[in-house]
């Protein structure tokens, strides 16, 4: 019989057709009616995935099938997913858009993957009848693909309403299972900037959303057909969890956890955890330094660009951390982390702001993204945490670079994206790794072990050891 996991995709014809607003909508729509929800985000994004997670009030997992393997996002989300009501997962950019000319890890190609429903949101703004042409298209280019209903978004009216849904409902034989009016713009409902919208960690009222989104659901939104597309998705094949041993903790592990950190897969600390790390939550903007007794450092992406007077001005953090690398630290940094690690950054306006110094390599802010998309890189020097000869696979996202164009000598070889300068990535000093590049635990099983080994290595040197052995991953 197979598992029966309702569910259905958030898909659209391009990016910023308003998916997410729908996305957010359908799971605030679907939690008053006491439906329980879980959420993910098709692609590597954060800031999604973190609206997603604020309004399920559940961790929101990403799939992405370039950073991990099929099997294993298949595998992911089945074992997060069988437990919910109502399953909603959020598309990226356009249905078909992937890598190449084939659409490889397309919003289409996952959809196929885990047999799941599509519902397509369409920006109506200046046009009508053309949009059932368009939607017949998606229809006709992958007849393998369910596309099971269509939200209108951005309507201008009553009469622009009824024209577009007759034409679709005639031509394409699809219901209009939503019609969103104009709402101004995206940043309306949750304001936006260069990375694309805020963090949940520096918005405002969330019961004042949460409304919101309750009544774009409520009146805009068909929610008995949506519930019942999701509850017609195909029975999935059940998959294996191993159970998770007793883990006697083994190291502590902090990592930045406030409105400039907020960039973590939820694997990546579930990871550390499962392999015996107790992970402890610090503030860069808060707090005067580390805790003498943690034995490693996560520093995730985020926006220190946005926030960097108030990371300026708690020095003491930055020459505390600067101080334990020094030391022999294990510190692993991401993006945002690197930033926070290097010398100064030199915002557009030209002026320029100290960091910690670990690295004497000053960074600058520029108008576009100096890397955007996925990446792949092959590990070539030594360095803290991953073997050398490793290809590994991740993605970046950074408006900012070096302002001098010297060498870099980096850990990484970039094969496909921009890194840090010159195909080079991965700084590395002592204990200390650090790049642009992002990745994800379910594609790099090897990370968290060796992490929390350095760690563990570093406590036995400085305080002796507090214990050990193997654990086993949460997915099969």
């Amino acid at each position: 019989m197979g598992l029966r996991i309702p569910r259905l995709m958030v898909a659209g014809l391009s990016g910023d057709s308003g998916k997410t607003v729908v996305s957010l909508s359908l799971l605030a729509g679907l939690r008053q009616r006491g439906r329980s929800v879980s959420a993910f985000k098709k692609g590597p994004d954060y800031i999604d995935a973190a609206w997603l997670s604020a309004v399920a009030e559940s961790n929101c997992r990403n799939l992405d099938t370039y950073m991990a393997p099929r099997d294993t996002v298949r595998r992911r989300f089945v074992a997060q997913a069988q437990s919910a009501g109502v399953t909603v997962i959020e598309g990226n950019r356009g249905l078909f858009d992937g890598m190449d000319v084939e659409g490889t890890h397309s919003s289409a190609a996952l959809a196929r993957l885990l047999d799941t429903p599509v519902v397509l949101v369409v920006n109506a703004t200046k046009t009508t009848r053309t949009l059932a042409a368009l939607i017949k298209g998606c229809q006709s280019f992958d007849s393998s693909l369910n596309i099971a209903g269509v939200v209108l978004n951005r309507i201008a009216g009553s009469r622009h309403e009824a024209v577009i849904r007759g034409a679709i409902e005639q031509y394409c034989g699809l219901a209009v299972v939503g019609a969103i009016p104009k709402l101004g713009d995206d940043e309306s409902v949750i304001p936006g900037r260069h990375l694309g919208l805020v963090t949940p960690a520096e918005f405002g009222s969330m019961d004042t959303l949460m409304a919101r989104l309750t009544e774009i659901a409520t009146h805009h939104l068909d929610m008995e057909q949506l519930i019942a597309i999701a509850e017609k998705a195909a029975p999935m094949d059940e998959v294996s969890i191993d159970s998770i041993e007793p883990v006697q903790r083994r190291t502590r592990i902090a990592f930045f956890k406030d409105a400039v950190f907020t960039f973590y897969y939820p694997e990546n600390l579930e990871a550390l955890k499962a392999n015996g790390a107790e992970l402890v939550p610090l503030s860069a903007i808060d707090d005067a330094s580390l805790p003498d007794d943690i034995d490693g450092l996560y520093i995730g992406g985020g926006f220190p660009e946005t926030q960097v007077e108030r990371l300026v001005a708690n020095r003491a953090m930055m020459i505390s951390v600067k101080q334990a690398a020094e030391d022999g630290l294990p510190i692993y940094a991401e993006c945002g982390g690197l930033i926070y690690l290097c010398r100064s950054l030199v915002a557009p306006d030209g002026c320029s702001y100290p960091l910690a110094a670990l690295f004497d390599i000053d960074l600058k802010m520029h108008q576009r993204p100096v890397g955007h998309g996925y990446v792949e890189v092959e590990v070539d020097r030594p360095n803290p945490f991953l073997e050398v000869g490793t290809v590994l696979r991740g993605h970046e996202f950074h408006y900012t670079g070096p302002v001098a164009d010297a060498p870099i000598d980096g850990c990484l070889t970039v094969r496909r994206g921009v890194g840090l300068s010159k195909a080079r990535d991965g700084l590395v000093y002592k204990s200390v790794m650090a790049c642009y590049t992002h990745l994800h635990a379910d594609g790099v099983p090897k990370w968290a072990p060796a992490f929390v080994e350095a760690a563990c290595r570093y406590r036995a040197m400085c305080r002796g050891s507090i214990g050990g052995g193997s654990v086993a991953m949460t997915v099969a």
